[in-house]
């Protein structure tokens, strides 16, 4: 697919999973996610799944998968780790099927809390959680 200056953009297809009492703008995360991959030099078909949750299922979450006591703001599990398969560029770019990126989890009631703290709009604060989020799909890590 061909976009703007004939540069080549990648086809995300982006799963969100939010419950009804965690009102999302699902447009803006399919944005937010379509600007990272392209950013980022990704090409090709991908599947990014995002999960809206409240607290309580984000501190199950960061306990059984980094034993981590309490909640936190987003967490992210990779389909894959296998860094052989990777271009010089840091993506795959399979032709026939689409690349399983992984899971970003979000939890809406952090989103609200550090939107208040910081004077920022939810959605600007959870815009910033799933490209964070992503950043850590595609291997891009802080300290």
């Amino acid at each position: 697919m061909k976009g703007g200056e004939g540069k080549r953009i990648p086809m995300a297809k982006v799963l969100i999973h939010a419950d009804s009492k965690f009102p999302v703008n699902r447009r803006r995360i399919r944005r937010t996610i379509e600007r990272v991959l392209t950013e980022k030099g990704a090409i090709g078909n991908m599947v990014v799944s995002v999960a809206v949750v409240g607290d309580r299922k984000m501190s199950l979450l960061n306990k059984h998968y980094t034993g981590s006591i309490g909640t936190t703001d987003v967490l992210s599990f990779p389909y894959t780790e296998d860094t052989g398969k990777l271009t010089p560029k840091g993506f795959i770019t399979p032709k026939t099927e689409a690349l399983q990126l992984g899971d970003i989890v979000v939890s809406y009631p952090q989103a609200i809390k550090q939107a208040i703290k910081e004077n920022k709009l939810v959605d600007d604060k959870i815009d910033f959680l799933v490209e964070h989020g992503l950043n850590h799909l595609l291997g891009i890590h802080h300290d």
